[in-house]
């Protein structure tokens, strides 16, 4: 074993045809759509949600986790086996301005961005094998945004805490990387929640497509993105420009 990996890391290689990855936020939106791409690639995947998703693919099997649950996030993924790769596309956005935040939705927030991420991935790094990839789904407005200061700063902590992971990952060549989409078509869009910032249209005219954001994860799964960790790959329709 190199210097600074744990006892018990898996060290081997999967074949393409049985790769295994855990997905967070299965039940709708950009989680769902992870999944079904993931599927469609020859993936078997086990999901992470509250709500069971739909899914009917012998590749796919699901335990149900309620990822503000800290304690009970390690007790979903216990027993798994080897992994290839880890995606926490588990979200939620409460909006509101200064004078009016609320400590409890900051939170929420917090536990399910940045708490659940950490249970998760420390949990399930002795079982990702060498090379695998982490994937955090996280948000162009990481860098802030008027009426979101509490959503954005648990945005930025996954970038941070990526990078983090990335260069302690270094020797066992796992990548760890953040999607950061901009203003996605899922019903998060229309959450009561966030009403205090209803969605801006990106100067490209349209909405992106979860399909979209699934595509970049896959991508990062892939054999052509080995060299790419510590990453943000900002998906955002011209919206941060």
């Amino acid at each position: 074993m190199g210097a600074g990996r744990p006892d018990n890391v898996t060290q081997r290689h999967t074949p393409m045809s049985q790769r295994r990855a855990v997905v967070t936020g299965v039940s709708s939106g950009i989680g769902a759509t992870i999944v079904q791409r993931l599927l469609d690639d020859g993936w078997s995947v086990i999901g992470l949600s509250r709500r069971k998703p739909d899914f009917d693919q012998e590749a796919f099997s699901w335990r149900q986790c309620d990822l503000s649950d800290l304690p009970g996030v390690r007790s979903a993924v216990s027993g798994l086996g080897s992994i290839d790769a880890i995606v926490h596309a588990a979200g939620l956005q409460r909006s509101a301005r200064l004078g009016q935040l609320s400590r409890s939705d900051g939170r929420a927030m917090w536990e399910v961005h940045v708490g659940a991420a950490e249970e998760l991935v420390n949990a399930l790094i002795g079982d990702v094998v060498d090379g695998g990839r982490i994937v955090l789904v996280g948000s162009r407005t990481m860098t802030g945004a008027a009426g979101k200061s509490q959503y954005t700063a648990t945005k930025a902590a996954q970038l941070a805490m990526a990078r983090s992971w990335a260069l302690e990952l270094l020797e066992r060549a796992i990548t760890v990387n953040v999607v950061a989409p901009g203003p996605t078509s899922t019903p998060m869009l229309t959450d009561p929640a966030r009403a205090a910032t209803p969605p801006k249209i990106p100067p490209f005219g349209r909405l992106i497509e979860p399909e979209e954001i699934a595509g970049s994860v896959a991508f990062l799964l892939s054999p052509d993105a080995r060299s790419i960790t510590g990453q943000a790959l900002v998906q955002c329709a011209g919206a941060s420009l």
